[in-house]
């Protein structure tokens, strides 16, 4: 039996997503045949109740300086990280000579909001290319993998922080100790550490196991993050629900008995256990919807091959690596996925094989049937392609929470 991250329990095998390649690893045709795979199953720990990977490949091969994702590509996302700064930057009275430190920066979407308002600030992102985004708009950054070593580093050229913060970035990260060691130490006494990422909540109640993938190894709830932050003296005072990436949970953490613990915190909590989220069956009958949709997308995918109808995918997401991978899609269903991340264009989709096209030649291509693969953006996109989808008669397929063709 495979032993927690966490915890060091022996953990219970709920879904198994077969062989699955680096989510993120788009490739070009003679790169087909070394092409990375690893086999993805995930799992419960009935004892700290995290939710994770059993395996995961090695962090070289996820982040590094040809990373494929960057997040200032999405408008929504740009406000909304926006709207977190500003609330973190009233939350702590922050001041030019406060210190702001993000955990996986990417190209700066955030922690730009800090730099404009002459805050102090670190950025630590590990991709190199992404970084590097980051840095030539004038934001402090480091290209190392954070953990304790580095909070030390920070804590004797800086000084100690007003607010850690990381976005999207906690679950891809195995060595949970050595962050959470390097945040309580790095954390000033009236400190806050704040993160979101993927609820696990939302992913069980949607079924939406495409946020499973190579680089999400937690799915994080309350009770978990609860039960990890106890370990290293720290606790859980806030929580929010945020819409993002289909449902993300905002977790905020101070030093244990610092701080007000909000009553958001134990209404979430019940919550979590009125949806079975401290409970196996939970998980296995989430794994009984997963089939069902893969069942029925592949019929509809099926039946439209066999009638001779055309089909594209919008969004070369993480998230697409799982679902054609899984559910077995290929170039014969999707003819070509358009995405607007330039480093993706003329490459082939992880695994699949599909072409990645430029968004720009999506509306010369006069499909039948789009996949959304981007269903977190949906409303942005549908707004987006609204007039040239009715104009055309083209429809869009979407899986989450079940299949369904939409006009």
């Amino acid at each position: 039996m495979k032993k927690c991250l966490i915890c060091s329990s022996e953990v219970e095998k709920f879904i198994d997503l077969g062989q699955q390649p680096i989510a993120n690893g788009f490739l070009k045709k003679e790169q087909f045949k070394s092409e990375y795979y690893f086999h993805m199953e995930v799992a419960f720990c009935p004892k700290c109740k995290m939710v994770q990977l059993v395996e995961q490949p090695d962090r070289e091969q996820m982040f590094h300086e040809n990373y494929a994702f960057f997040s200032s590509t999405s408008n929504y996302m740009k406000e909304h990280f926006h709207q977190f700064a500003s609330s973190v930057i009233k939350l702590q009275s922050l001041k030019e000579d406060s210190l702001v430190v993000e955990i996986g920066c990417n190209d700066g979407i955030m922690i730009q909001n800090f730099m404009q308002e002459g805050i102090r600030h670190l950025g630590v992102e590990p991709s190199k290319n992404v970084a590097e985004v980051a840095k030539s708009k004038g934001i402090n950054v480091t290209t190392e993998f954070f953990d304790v070593k580095l909070a030390e580093d920070t804590i004797a050229e800086c000084g100690k922080a007003d607010a850690i913060l990381s976005a999207n970035v906690m679950c891809h990260i195995p060595y949970m100790h050595s962050i959470f060691e390097g945040i309580e130490k790095l954390l000033k006494d009236d400190g806050v550490f704040i993160f979101e990422d993927p609820y696990v909540g939302d992913i069980i109640q949607k079924a939406s196991f495409d946020q499973i993938y190579d680089e999400h190894t937690f799915l994080f709830s309350v009770m978990s993050v609860s039960y990890l932050a106890g370990m290293h003296n720290l606790e859980v005072i806030d929580t929010e629900y945020q819409i993002t990436h289909g449902g993300s949970m905002r977790y905020t953490l101070a030093h244990k008995g610092r701080k007000n613990i909000s009553d958001n915190v134990e209404k979430q909590l019940q919550k979590e256990k009125d949806l079975g989220l401290d409970t196996l069956s939970a998980y296995e009958r989430f794994t009984d919807k997963v089939l069902v949709v893969k069942n029925d997308l592949m019929k509809l995918l099926n039946q439209l091959k066999d009638e001779g109808k055309k089909v594209v995918a919008y969004g070369a997401t993480s998230k697409s690596t799982t679902v054609t991978n899984f559910f077995g899609i290929s170039p014969e269903h999707i003819e070509f996925i358009c995405d607007t991340t330039p480093t993706k264009h003329n490459k082939f989709s992880p695994g699949a094989h599909i072409p990645v096209i430029p968004y720009e030649k999506f509306r010369e291509s006069n499909p039948d049937y789009v996949v959304l693969f981007a269903w977190n953006h949906a409303k942005e996109i549908m707004e987006k392609e609204k007039e040239y989808m009715e104009s055309n008669g083209i429809k869009w397929i979407m899986y989450v929470p079940d299949v369904k063709v939409v006009d």
